[in-house]
């Protein structure tokens, strides 16, 4: 049994790269990861030493039409600029962010932000979801600073794609 934690997204400084996995060389705008953690450890702390305690659920997301989903995202984030902020966010669930089709890729790997630990099954779906640029453009205007602090935009928040070093991906499609 898996227990939602949070979600968050990476993305670029522009509409052309800002994905952590990468599918034929493709370059998408931003990604989005929902966090799970393995219910049969008492914690998220502890799930997260073990080699299969979270599973992430990886989306690309594409410059596209907009979407409701996503928007109810973005209305949140003139509230939450800074570091250290937080905002009440109710009525939303995370299922409106998902495409129609579920076929995904999966494997076992690490956390993408550090400490980098090894306690992650990636799920990553092939179906992309879509963002209009002036969506995107919302996530730029985030400040990795503090309040008061000088401005320091919030870009290029993603990892480089890494090597496989051996790991099987499994496809839920031929």
């Amino acid at each position: 049994m898996r227990n939602s934690i949070q979600f968050h997204f990476h993305w670029g400084s522009s509409d052309g790269h800002g994905s952590e996995h990468t599918v034929n060389k493709t370059k998408y705008a931003a990604e989005l990861h929902l966090v799970h953690w393995n219910t049969k450890y008492s914690d998220f702390g502890k799930a997260a030493q073990q080699p299969h305690g979270l599973a992430v659920l990886g989306l690309f997301q594409k410059i596209g039409p907009a979407t409701k989903g996503l928007q109810k995202v973005l209305d949140a984030l003139g509230s939450i600029k800074t570091k250290g902020k937080s905002a009440t966010f109710t009525n939303f669930s995370p299922r409106s962010l998902l495409p129609g089709n579920l076929d995904h890729w999966t494997y076992p790997s690490s956390l993408t932000t550090p400490p980098l630990l090894e306690c992650v099954t990636w799920i990553v779906l092939k179906e992309p979801i879509t963002g209009s640029s002036e969506q995107m453009s919302l996530f730029r205007k985030l400040n990795f600073n503090s309040e008061g602090e000088p401005e320091e935009l919030m870009v290029d928040n993603w990892r480089p794609a890494q090597p496989l070093k051996n790991r099987k991906i499994k496809a839920s499609f031929k």
